[in-house]
């Protein structure tokens, strides 16, 4: 019996620091000043944790955080270069303290499009989010912050990244996470390199 018991203790202490590990990582998500955030003209790059998805490497193409939503609803439009239409379907306060935007990149134009401009053009994203949307940011104008996207401890953004050249008449989800501004903040302005700025307003 005693040495049931013991085996029985150390799978118990086993698994109980498995899950002290993986709550330690999910609340590591850190930020220069507490929130992801900085004045406007400020460049900030704040960190978030990373999942396991996000390990496999660059080339896999990731376009969505989440499921059900219906890209028929259309809260904001976006026109960018080269014929190039943001169209955002949801934006969504999260329980965690994230504001996750959903949207849809169409190709009207009659030529592929790069996306590699689409990262901005900050060294810290660039190096390690190529064709993605990490450049995207909201500026809560009353609070007068800008929030960038959220990265993981090695500056992967919690975006889509991995992207292909969109082709013209394809559209492409996406998605993007930021810290989320104070409850108060309802609406933000959004903006993704390459395309005009677009008033969002936040549910949940």
């Amino acid at each position: 019996m005693s040495i049931r018991r013991s085996i029985k203790s150390r799978r118990a202490v086993a698994a109980a620091s498995l899950v002290a590990a993986l709550a330690l990582a999910v609340t590591g998500c850190g930020a220069d000043d507490g929130g992801g955030t900085k004045d406007p003209g400020t460049p900030s790059s704040p960190a978030s944790p990373k999942s396991s998805d996000e390990n496999k490497g660059d080339k896999q193409e990731d376009t969505a955080a989440g499921e059900n939503v219906d890209p028929n609803v259309k809260l904001a439009e976006a026109r960018g270069d080269k014929g190039m239409l943001l169209v955002v379907n949801q934006v969504k306060r999260d329980a965690g303290g994230f504001v996750t935007v959903q949207a849809e990149l169409k190709n009207q134009g009659q030529a592929p499009v790069n996306p590699s401009a689409w990262a901005g053009s900050e060294p810290v994203i660039t190096s390690k989010n190529l064709n993605s949307v990490g450049g995207a940011t909201l500026v809560d104008k009353t609070g007068k912050k800008r929030y960038y996207i959220l990265r993981d401890t090695d500056g992967r953004c919690l975006c889509t990244t991995g992207m292909s050249a969109v082709q013209p008449g394809a559209s492409v989800p996406v998605f993007m996470q930021f810290p989320a501004p104070p409850a108060a903040t309802t609406e933000v302005d959004f903006n993704l390199p390459t395309f005009a700025t677009t008033s969002l307003k936040i549910s949940g």
